[in-house]
């Protein structure tokens, strides 16, 4: 089998919002994750109830002072980022990916200049990931629009937005010339249907369509992260500026042609957002499912030729679990699905499926003929500490296997240039905002509650990590 590349960028990966903590500290204002409540009685199985938030509920949280709100604390990465990323030196990190939190530099989202301090924030965060020989990886948004832009703009189906984020975007790519040559401009982009209000900002009661609301918030996201590629080429040609998108592509439960219809038109809806970033055109196919559903994309005059011309330059990939859908049960919504059979699952439903991660990147490389990024992969389970110790062979085992199937991805001739585990060091769950969902290689000690020292434990994949990557993937 062939082996990685030399320069391969071996890593982890992170959000702002799960890992920093810091809440109003450095000038920052509000996000979308701030009012993201825990809740112990959750079905940890179901889709989150902050999917689709009322406004109503969002100003109830903005006031509330006795809901635990887990990603105002995260693992207090704001403080503690030397010595966490000395951890992931002493790994053998070439690359790190994490988030610029947007309401950290314009904390309304809508101001006419920056907050210095939240820029010199990522100014040390920064020079300290390179400092550590990482490449960074940065992510423009993920999931941290400044709440202000729902409660008084409606969030992203506002145009407005196009132009607030474009600016922040140029500050972000101007200041760090020279430093960051990786950009993702928006995290999982079609997770829109999944993530609702952490994706768009827009509160179920701000429209009396609220599917049409979601679609018009991601032209205007597509429309945005164009305006960012265009920023960069005339910046600094050195700037790659990406898409990431979740895999969400479904097989067929069986051999009906049924299912296999509906298996094909569920993952035709979830190419459109790639096809729109790297064919540079609305598909056919899409504008079939909107006039279907009663839904009228308004554009502007040059939003065709601008989505035309500047198309993104890699695909980042997430990658967690395979889906299978049923037509005698499931229907075009993404949400629905039919559990498979023949796998195994984690505690919160994730079927666990190596050749499904081949068979996605496989299918990604074989549309697009792009450079590929893993952004994400990795296993949440709950770990339990043994004297000391947190062995976690589950999760080699699962990285092993998946790590295996993109080695065959490559064999097969597909472009894969960076791995990035998610959650190096463990962080508050972006679904349930549990703590205790964890997936890092190493341990923090710290409840769902927010209790515990924040003390770090290496846990038996760190080690395992470390000889990945030392042997560029030869020792598994």
């Amino acid at each position: 089998m062939v082996g990685f590349p030399k320069d391969f960028l071996w890593g982890g990966a992170i959000a702002a919002n799960q890992a920093e903590g810091g809440f109003g500290l450095g000038g920052k204002g509000l996000s979308l994750a701030d009012v993201h409540l825990y809740d112990p009685t959750q079905d940890i199985q179901a889709a989150s109830l902050d999917s689709d938030m009322t406004l109503a509920q969002v100003e109830q949280r903005i006031k509330d002072q006795n809901g635990y709100y887990p990603k105002r604390v995260g693992i207090d990465f704001y403080h503690t980022y030397p010595t966490d990323l000395a951890l992931l030196k002493e790994m053998g990190f070439k690359t790190f990916r994490t988030s610029i939190d947007w309401s950290r530099i314009f904390p309304q989202g809508d101001e006419l200049e920056p907050n210095e301090e939240g820029l010199a924030f990522y100014d040390r965060l920064i020079d300290s990931i390179i400092a550590n020989g990482m490449e960074p990886i940065i992510t423009m948004l993920h999931y941290e629009t400044p709440l202000y832009l729902t409660t008084k703009y409606g969030g992203w189906q506002n145009r407005k937005l196009v132009d607030f984020f474009v600016k922040y975007g140029k500050i972000l790519l101007e200041r760090y010339q020279g430093k960051v040559n990786y950009w993702i401009v928006i995290n999982q982009i079609n997770l829109v249907q999944f993530e609702s209000f952490n994706s768009t900002g827009i509160c179920s009661d701000q429209t009396d369509h609220l599917e049409q609301a979601k679609f018009q918030a991601i032209h205007h996201q597509f429309v945005a992260s164009a305006k960012v590629v265009e920023l960069a080429k005339q910046i600094a040609p050195t700037i790659k500026v990406g898409t990431m998108v979740a895999d969400c592509t479904a097989y067929p439960y069986s051999c009906d042609p049924n299912d296999v219809l509906l298996a094909l038109k569920r993952n035709r809806m979830q190419y459109f957002y790639t096809d729109v970033q790297l064919r540079g055109r609305y598909p056919q196919y899409a504008l079939n499912y909107f006039s279907d559903h009663k839904i009228t994309i308004k554009k502007e005059a040059g939003d065709d030729e601008l989505l035309r011309r500047a198309t993104m330059q890699f695909l980042a990939l997430s990658y967690y679990y395979s889906q299978t859908v049923s037509s005698k049960q499931d229907t075009m919504n993404p949400m629905t699905m039919t559990k498979n059979p023949h796998l195994k699952a984690n505690p919160w439903g994730w079927a666990v499926d190596p050749q499904g991660f081949y068979n996605s990147l496989s299918q990604y490389y074989d549309r697009y003929q792009v450079p590929l990024m893993v952004a994400e992969n990795g296993f949440g389970m709950y770990d339990q500490v043994e004297h000391g110790r947190i062995h976690d062979d589950y999760r080699i085992d699962y990285l092993r296997e998946h790590i295996l199937q993109m080695q065959q991805a490559l064999q097969d001739g597909a472009e894969i240039f960076a791995y990035c585990a998610w959650g190096p060091i463990d962080i508050v769950s972006c679904s349930s905002a549990e703590m205790e969902k964890r997936y890092g290689f190493i341990y923090v000690v710290q409840d769902n509650a927010g209790n515990g020292s924040k003390q770090r434990i290496k846990k038996d994949s760190f080690w395992w990590y470390q000889k990945v990557i030392e042997s560029n993937g030869n020792v598994l």
